[in-house]
C-alpha cells in the first residue's frame, strides 16, 4: 500500500535542492547540501529505538521487538531480536564514506509514512550525453533504508534526464549487480568497507549504461514496433480489449512524439525517445489514488522509485534494449 510523505512537526518530511522537482514536494534548499544540511531540512533528524514487546497482560512476547520512532514515541514495525537499527544519520555517514573527499552533496531527501521509509538521493561527479547532443542524463547514488523490517539498507544507481528531470530507473532486474544491499545486523560502521566498492559499481554501471543509451538513440523503430512495445507493458487483459489500456497506449504514442525532451533532433523517434515516453508517463502522468494533489504526488514518488512504477520502468529498459538490437 502507497504511503505518503512523513511529517516532523508538521513539516513535509523531503527537502530538494535547486529547480522545483516534478513531483513539487518538499522544504526548497538553495543548492546541494551537506549531510548535515540535509537531515535538518528534511526533517530526519529523529531516531528509532527497539523496545521489548508485552501482552496485555504483561507477558513479554518473546523473539520480538518493536521499533520505535522516539520523538512521536509511534511504534514504526516489529521485528526480531537480531535486528540492528540504522539511524538516519549513520545513513547519510555511509553515503557521505563512498566519496571520502567530502564533496558529496545531496539533492532530496525524505521519509514516507510515519517515517519508516528513508531515502536520500546524492548527485556523483560526471553526466552521459547522448550522441553529443542536449540530451543529458546525470548521475545518482539513491539510499534506501527501512525501521520497519521491510528492507535492507540498499544503495543502488538512478540516473536521471536532465531535460525533463525524470529518473530512469533501470533495475534491469540486476540490483544485486548495480548496488549494495545491507542487513539490519551487526554493526554498520563494521561494514563501510562494503561502501567503498559502491563507486567501483557505480563507475561500471554508468559506463556501460552511456553506450546502451546511445544505442537506443541510434535506433529508430517502426510503427510495429512501437505498438508492440507498448503492448507488451500494457497489454489487454485477458484477451478483450481494454478501454482504459488503449488510452494508456495512445498516451504514450503522444509522450513519444510530443512529450519532455523529445524534439531533441539527435534522439527524436528513436527507441530512445520511446523508452523514455515510458518514464515520463511513470513520473508524471500515472493515475495515483490520493485524496489531494499532495498524495497523489507522493504516491507517485514512492512508486517511482521503489514501487511498480520503477519495476514499470524497469520492463520497458529491458525491452527497449531487445527491440533495438
Amino acid at each position: 500500500m502507497p504511503h505518503d510523505l512523513a511529517t516532523t512537526n508538521g513539516q513535509t518530511a523531503m527537502m530538494y535542492a535547486g529547480e522545483t522537482p516534478w513531483h513539487g514536494l518538499g522544504t526548497k534548499l538553495n543548492e546541494p547540501a551537506t549531510a548535515a544540511e540535509a537531515i535538518d531540512a528534511a526533517g530526519l533528524n529523529y531516531h528509532v529505538d527497539l523496545r521489548p514487546i508485552e501482552t496485555d497482560e504483561g507477558i513479554l512476547v518473546p523473539q520480538r521487538k518493536a521499533v520505535i520512532r522516539t520523538d512521536l514515541n509511534q511504534v514504526l514495525g516489529v521485528v526480531g531480536n537480531s535486528y540492528q537499527p540504522v539511524q538516519n544519520h549513520q545513513c547519510f555517514g555511509f553515503l557521505d564514506s563512498v566519496v571520502q573527499d567530502g564533496q558529496l552533496r545531496y539533492h532530496t531527501a525524505g521519509a514516507l509514512g510515519k517515517g519508516e521509509k528513508v531515502w536520500m538521493l546524492a548527485k556523483l561527479d560526471g553526466e552521459i550525453r547522448i550522441k553529443d547532443s542536449e540530451d543529458v542524463t546525470d548521475k545518482f547514488l539513491l539510499l534506501s533504508n527501512s525501521h520497519d523490517g521491510s528492507s535492507a539498507l540498499r544503495v543502488f544507481f538512478t540516473p536521471i534526464r536532465v531535460v525533463c528531470a525524470n529518473t530512469l530507473g533501470m533495475a534491469e532486474r540486476r540490483s544485486r549487480r548495480q548496488g549494495v544491499s545491507i542487513i539490519h545486523k551487526g554493526d554498520l560502521d563494521a561494514k563501510v568497507g562494503e561502501a567503498q566498492a559502491i563507486l567501483g559499481f557505480a563507475k561500471r554501471f554508468y559506463d556501460d549504461l552511456g553506450d546502451r543509451m546511445n544505442g537506443l538513440a541510434r535506433h529508430y523503430p517502426t510503427r510495429r514496433q512501437l505498438e508492440t512495445y507498448f503492448f507488451m507493458l500494457y497489454p489487454d487483459s485477458e484477451g478483450t480489449q481494454s478501454r482504459r489500456t488503449e488510452n494508456i497506449r495512445s498516451e504514450l504514442f503522444r509522450l513519444f512524439e510530443y512529450g519532455r525532451g523529445q524534439d531533441i533532433p539527435e534522439t527524436k523517434l528513436t527507441t530512445w525517445a520511446a523508452f523514455n515516453a515510458v518514464t515520463e508517463f511513470v513520473d508524471y502522468h500515472r493515475s495515483t489514488r490520493g485524496r489531494t494533489e499532495q498524495e497523489r504526488a507522493s504516491r507517485r514518488l514512492e512508486s517511482a522509485w521503489f514501487g511498480s512504477g520503477n519495476h514499470l520502468k524497469s520492463e520497458a529498459w529491458k525491452l527497449a534494449l531487445e527491440m533495438a538490437t
